[in-house]
């Protein structure tokens, strides 16, 4: 089983976290830059932050056969400090670096008229750079912060199609559905979807444009909770068809929207990881071949 896991922040885990992905079939990922817990005080830990997304974390990834990539942003929890939004003057210069491969994590946290600019701000930069946005849906209130995030959308450059809403559950499926956007969907203890829960909803909806990602972060998370969902989709009869296009070929469909995802993979199953031996599901992905 291969997995693309579509949305972790692996800067809060560990190299144990790596290497446990990797022997669970993991061999590509994407971290959205995210509120880190501390508030940040000025742009430049943005800068600084950004800079490992860029440098740091791919090659810690590359150590265990994981290929890395990241989305940018000034994200929703911290949209209306005012400490923090001059980092959307800083964002475009590194919305042309190679790893990024969409704008996000953007969208709504308690959907103030500040995340409201920093939402129509930022997909007007995924429009003019030519990438895809990541869109995380308010963990209050979910089904009005969908509808408000989806009119944004609408009045945007930016078409449905390029757009990721995230974090869906029951309630906001049928409506993020109609509106054209790819379905993200987190699978994370306590606050967000289960395994049972996910694949009743890949039994009722289908795996079209569906993404599942563990959100993994510094709270109480699973870095393995793709797998598990993967495991429990065969055992209730999906296809391993099914199973490789929620956990590799529509994460790949998405960001390779981009024209930036490459995917070089590492063998490690017969060696340390970082050997270098060749996969022969190498490849390098431009502009979503």
């Amino acid at each position: 089983m291969r997995i693309f896991d579509p949305h972790i922040h692996m800067t809060s885990r560990t190299t144990d976290d790596y290497q446990a992905m990797h022997a669970a079939g993991v061999r590509a990922l994407v971290e959205p830059s995210f509120w880190l817990g501390q508030p940040r005080t000025s742009p430049a830990s943005f800068l600084d932050y950004f800079d490992s997304l860029l440098g740091w974390e791919p090659f810690r990834a590359a150590q265990y056969g994981i290929a890395h990539h990241c989305t940018l942003a000034l994200n929703p929890k911290e949209a209306g400090d005012p400490r923090c939004t001059p980092v959307l003057d800083e964002l475009p210069r590194y919305l042309v670096k190679d790893r990024v491969v969409a704008v996000g994590e953007i969208g709504y946290d308690s959907m103030t008229p500040a995340e409201d600019h920093a939402l129509a701000a930022q997909l007007q930069l995924a429009a003019d750079h030519g990438l895809p946005a990541l869109v995380h849906t308010p963990h209050r209130d979910k089904l009005a912060g969908l509808r408000r995030t989806l009119d944004v959308v609408r009045e945007s450059a930016l078409s449905p199609e390029r757009v990721l809403v995230d974090h869906l559950n029951e309630t906001t499926l049928k409506e993020a559905e109609n509106s054209g956007c790819w379905l993200g969907f987190s699978v994370y203890p306590d606050t967000k979807m289960d395994e049972e829960r996910m694949v009743a909803i890949l039994r009722a909806h289908g795996p079209e444009r569906v993404l599942v990602n563990s959100a993994a972060d510094w709270g109480r998370s699973d870095p393995l909770k793709t797998r598990a969902v993967g495991d429990l989709m065969l055992a209730r009869g999906f296809t391993e068809d099914d199973v490789d296009r929620v956990l590799w070929r529509n994460p790949v469909a998405f960001y390779g929207l981009s024209g930036r995802l490459s995917l070089d993979l590492t063998d490690t199953d017969t060696g340390a990881p970082g050997t270098g031996a060749t996969h022969e599901g190498n490849s390098i992905l431009r502009g979503g071949e």
